[in-house]
Formats: C-alpha cells, sequence, structure tokens
C-alpha cells in the first residue's frame, strides 16, 4: 500500500501547570468562568469544518473511559463517527463500530495501518500515550491547549519523554474563554 502524506498530531487540553487531569482522573476543571476580551471567539462552523478533516483519533483507555463517561451523562461522544483507536491490554466496553482496540507496538499501528489510510492522525491522550508517541519519533505537531487554572497537581501531559524533544512555533491563539492554543511542529 502506497503511503498518503499524513501528519501525527498530539493533541491535548491541560492546566497551566502541564496537568491533564486530576490524579483520579477527573477533568472537572475544564470548564472556566473566565473572560479574556482579547479573545477570539470559537466560530462552530469553523470548529466542524476543522473537526471534520481529521482521519483518525488514537488514545488510550483511560481516555476513553473518561469520554465514555461524558457520554453517559449527555454530553455526547466527542469523536463522531471518525475511526478511534483505544491502545489498552484490557478488555472495554465497545459501544461505536467506529471504536477499535489495538495492543500490539505503537510502531507499527502508526507507520503500516495508519499514515498509509489517514491524512490527519490525532493523538488525544493520556500522558502515557502521549509521552509514547514522541519517545518513539512518531509525532509531527503538538497542540496544547492551556485552561486557565493551575490544579497543582495531577497526570502529567507528557509522560516518562526520557530526552530532549525540539519544538518550533507554528502558531498561538487565544480565545475568550481564556484559553490559550499552542501548535509546535516537531523537530526531526
Amino acid at each position: 500500500m502506497e503511503q498518503t502524506e499524513s501528519r501525527v498530531t498530539i493533541h491535548m487540553v491541560a492546566s497551566l501547570d502541564g496537568f491533564i487531569a486530576r490524579k483520579d482522573g477527573s477533568v472537572d476543571w475544564l470548564e472556566t468562568a473566565d473572560t479574556f476580551d482579547g479573545g477570539k471567539d470559537m466560530d462552530p462552523e469553523l470548529a466542524r469544518q476543522f473537526l471534520a478533516a481529521i482521519g483518525c483519533y488514537v488514545m488510550g483507555s483511560r481516555t476513553y473511559e473518561t469520554a465514555l463517561n461524558f457520554e453517559a451523562k449527555g454530553f455526547g461522544w466527542a469523536y463522531g463517527d471518525t475511526p478511534t483507536i483505544v491502545l489498552t491490554s484490557r478488555v472495554l466496553p465497545s459501544r461505536r463500530s467506529s471504536v477499535t482496540f489495538y495492543s500490539g507496538d505503537l510502531t507499527q499501528l502508526v507507520n503500516e495501518r495508519l499514515r498509509p489510510s489517514f491524512r490527519d492522525i490525532w493523538f488525544v491522550g493520556g500522558g502515557s500515550v502521549s509521552g509514547a508517541c514522541l519517545r518513539l519519533g512518531l509525532a509531527d505537531e503538538v497542540r496544547y491547549s492551556i485552561m486557565p487554572i493551575l490544579i497543582g497537581d495531577g497526570i502529567s501531559f507528557f509522560d516518562e519523554l526520557q530526552r530532549d524533544t525540539a519544538l518550533h512555533l507554528r502558531e498561538v491563539n487565544a480565545y475568550r474563554s481564556g484559553m490559550v492554543e499552542l501548535r509546535y511542529e516537531v523537530r526531526k
């Protein structure tokens, strides 16, 4: 199979102090009451178009379980019908035909299955998965959405990097919600 030009993006929403969840996995701090008058409003149509361009999502099992909990609380399934690969060695509930489970080699998954099939591959959590993606040299860019809160302790954005990873800032956006989004290219 001929490889298409693809991009692997790590995307995460985190507190200003770099945590993606509390130690117990909760993300109750994601909603913000902050308002930044100089920030952009999120355009729902642009957001829809942007999300429609994502070819597939890759996530760890705890991120998947968090997404299932959001869905059970009436917030819906954030990933739509986009193919979603959950990295796990555990047996987890399967409620959607778009979700598949994978427990093999991450490099093989990305280079042999995903890159030939999808243009935009998004890793969306958690810290262990994001760290492995960078450590293995699989990521092309990092999108870091910073919420205006310090939570003091929790699960780190990147787990066990083991080496420096050079980045190049490509874009910065500030939103009325107080969230700041940074987009970095991974220097290889």
